[in-house]
């Protein structure tokens, strides 16, 4: 009953904010991993219902394996309106080669693996983002709770307009991916979305072989868990302090605060 209500309610809201603000079109960044594949599912028979497109786009750029543009194809096929695949590799070797390779040679000495991560995912925005204009749309956001608590995304990359499970834990997206899939009573959609519940977290920006690597925790029932108690300040958040979660928490702080912007009393203070 908990997660059935819950299905309800986001998809109560997605339809009336639909209805409000008169969208023509839903538009979804596909990766092939559970988050993605979970808005899709929720959205899907919203768009049904109004009569207007979902339009899903698979984006891989040079670091996506085989086995997520194979999940993304499944969910694309299985709940999108419409469906595209579009290489993105040659465009951003072309920007490499070009502005970035100039700014790039201007600091051989940094580090540009994240660099090149976050370009990746602001490529796969500006293309969603021109969708949505053109079509009288709206991007979906993909990023849940416990991404959103460790900085897990990319600043003007993958946030998009409207987030269906910004407020649910790693953990709760599986949970309702689960149910969702045993109640759909179609084999072509449990088989992907139980591909995707399945599969190794990862960002596909090749900055590491899963997001359990990057966050340094074995699973997300564990990263979930010292999160919730950090932020809900129980007793005996402190012996977490120097957990690899909790400092990657505190240090993208900047990012739950963007743009940073200095208060009016602190700019007036003194003035005459």
């Amino acid at each position: 009953m908990f997660h059935e209500r819950v299905v309800k309610n986001i998809q109560n809201d997605l339809r009336n904010y639909i209805t409000k603000h008169g969208l023509k079109s839903l538009i979804l960044g596909v990766s092939g991993g559970a988050d993605s594949a979970l808005v899709a599912a929720l959205a899907n028979p919203v768009c049904l219902e109004l009569k207007i497109p979902l339009i899903g786009f698979s984006i891989p750029i040079e670091t996506n394996k085989q086995d997520e543009l194979l999940r993304a194809r499944m969910v694309g096929k299985s709940f999108c309106t419409t469906f595209y695949e579009m290489d993105l590799t040659p465009v951003f070797k072309q920007e490499q080669e070009g502005l970035w390779g100039v700014v790039n040679k201007l600091f051989p000495e940094c580090d540009y693996a994240i660099a090149n991560g976050n370009l990746k995912a602001r490529m796969r925005m500006r293309l969603l983002y021109h969708v949505a204009g053109i079509t009288g749309g709206l991007v979906l956001g993909t990023d849940n709770f416990t991404e959103y608590n460790v900085g897990f995304w990319t600043l003007f990359g993958d946030v998009g307009d409207y987030g269906m499970i910004q407020n649910l834990w790693k953990t709760e997206v599986y949970q309702l991916m689960r149910f969702i899939a045993e109640d759909c009573n179609n084999q072509e959609k449990y088989d992907a979305l139980m591909a995707c519940v399945n599969a190794t977290p990862t960002d596909g920006l090749g900055i590491t072989s899963s997001d359990l690597e990057q966050l340094g925790a074995p699973t997300y029932d564990e990263v979930d868990k010292i999160l919730q108690m950090w932020l809900q300040n129980r007793a005996g958040r402190d012996a977490y302090e120097d957990h690899p979660v909790i400092k990657r928490h505190l240090k993208t702080s900047y990012k739950r605060c963007h743009p940073y912007n200095i208060p009016r009393d602190v700019v007036l203070k003194g003035a005459q």
